[in-house]
């Protein structure tokens, strides 16, 4: 059983870039990856709210404890290895001004995408853990 569910937006590429990444080291299978633009969404998962699951990322502890933003992505890349690389972002003043940063991506992240990748969404996105 995984340790922690991501609830991603798999129509955007830089998110789905940072997930891709995450499989390929997740090799004991600590995380699972749920597209929140899915059509069984909101049946398979009705205690996450899919619009806020849009505005922030969003992450379920196998306990049941909700996890946001930042919180996620460092608790996802500590599962994987990779935690002493970002764990700048969650001390004490730091984690201020990292948390008002990853908000303004999140709210930018498809005009951002553009700017990176030059694509702004991806409607053909898949992510399955043998292809990464």
């Amino acid at each position: 059983m995984a340790v922690l569910k991501i609830f991603y937006d798999g129509g955007c590429p830089l998110c789905l870039s940072e997930m891709k990444h995450l499989m390929k080291l997740d090799q004991q299978q600590k995380i699972d990856l749920v597209d929140i633009n899915q059509e069984s969404f909101q049946a398979k998962y009705p205690n996450i709210n899919r619009e806020k699951a849009d505005r922030i990322l969003h992450g379920q502890l196998a306990n049941g404890k909700i996890l946001l933003g930042l919180d996620v992505t460092h608790k996802a890349w500590n599962l994987v290895g990779k935690g002493k690389w970002i764990a700048i972002i969650r001390w004490p003043i730091i984690r201020i001004f990292a948390d008002f940063a990853y908000l303004q991506f999140a709210r930018h992240r498809h005009f951002l995408s553009r700017l990176l990748t030059g694509k702004e969404r991806c409607e053909s996105c898949s992510l399955e853990r043998e292809k990464c």
